[in-house]
């Protein structure tokens, strides 16, 4: 069984393990526990079955890790995206599992449970939803794209909430309608899949290198927000339909 099966299905199985209690937690140790229940859950599935399938590989899920990437197969699991969604009832969750090999990304899944979609790629050969062939969006006007950013990583730093807000405000200006929300995996997926234009982030977590694959494999343009092409220590990045890419890009560059 080749390795994509393999996660596929490893994913497929531990998202039956993600639960949301019956009565919403309203406590903060009611809610860490909630969400730790869920990655505990999650990861005591896909770790053995993501490590035993490719012998020497080494596993993460720091999924606010960043930065450069030792050498070597290393599997990076973000056990689940929007799990504070998941808890609190609502749709909008999934699991995302990475191989990066040498710190470059060569394989991703994304699996989001309730609407049924499972999105994968592996470098050089295209990225897939339920098997069908993906392509970015072929608009080229910025003023009717769907845009997207979101909170990738928790903060309350004045500075960091400023320069989100900034952004926000900068795009709406800019672009048809700009799409605040978590998990940043969904709305990746979404622009690989063309339903969406393009997202941003200020913050390159680890969590992202699968959804941030099924982008490029499915011919979107991804680079940091110099303009560089996009690597696992680049400082944040924009991922975009190639249409809208520099004048996005333009866009973020008077944000400061």
């Amino acid at each position: 069984m080749n390795l994509l099966t393999v996660a596929v299905e490893a994913v497929h199985t531990a998202a039956a393990q993600v639960t949301h209690p019956a009565t919403t937690p309203v406590t903060k140790e009611e809610l860490f526990a909630a969400l730790r229940a869920n990655d505990e859950a999650v990861t005591a599935i896909l770790r053995p079955a993501l490590t035993e399938a490719l012998p020497g590989s080494q596993w993460t899920s720091d999924e606010h890790g960043s930065g450069p990437m030792p050498d070597g197969d290393w599997w990076v699991v973000d056990p689940v995206g929007g799990n504070m969604n998941a808890v609190q009832g609502m749709p909008d969750w999934n699991i995302g599992v990475s191989l990066v090999r040498d710190g470059a990304p060569v394989l991703a899944v994304l699996y989001a449970p309730v609407p049924g979609e499972t999105f994968t790629a592996t470098a050089g050969h295209g990225a897939f939803l339920n098997g069908t062939p993906l392509r970015v969006s072929a608009k080229t006007d910025l003023s009717l794209a769907l845009t997207g950013t979101g909170q990738a990583k928790p903060s309350r730093e004045p500075a960091h909430a400023a320069r989100a807000g900034a952004a926000i405000a900068a795009m709406m200006r800019e672009a048809l309608y700009v799409r605040a929300s978590v998990p940043v995996g969904q709305q990746l997926a979404n622009v690989a899949a063309g339903r969406m234009d393009l997202h941003w982030q200020f913050d390159n977590l680890r969590s992202h290198i699968a959804p941030v694959l099924l982008v490029r494999e499915a011919g979107g343009t991804v680079t940091d927000l110099d303009g560089k092409p996009w690597e696992i220590a680049s400082d944040g990045y924009l991922a975009a339909a190639p249409g809208v890419h520099a004048a996005a890009l333009d866009v973020l560059r008077t944000v400061k």
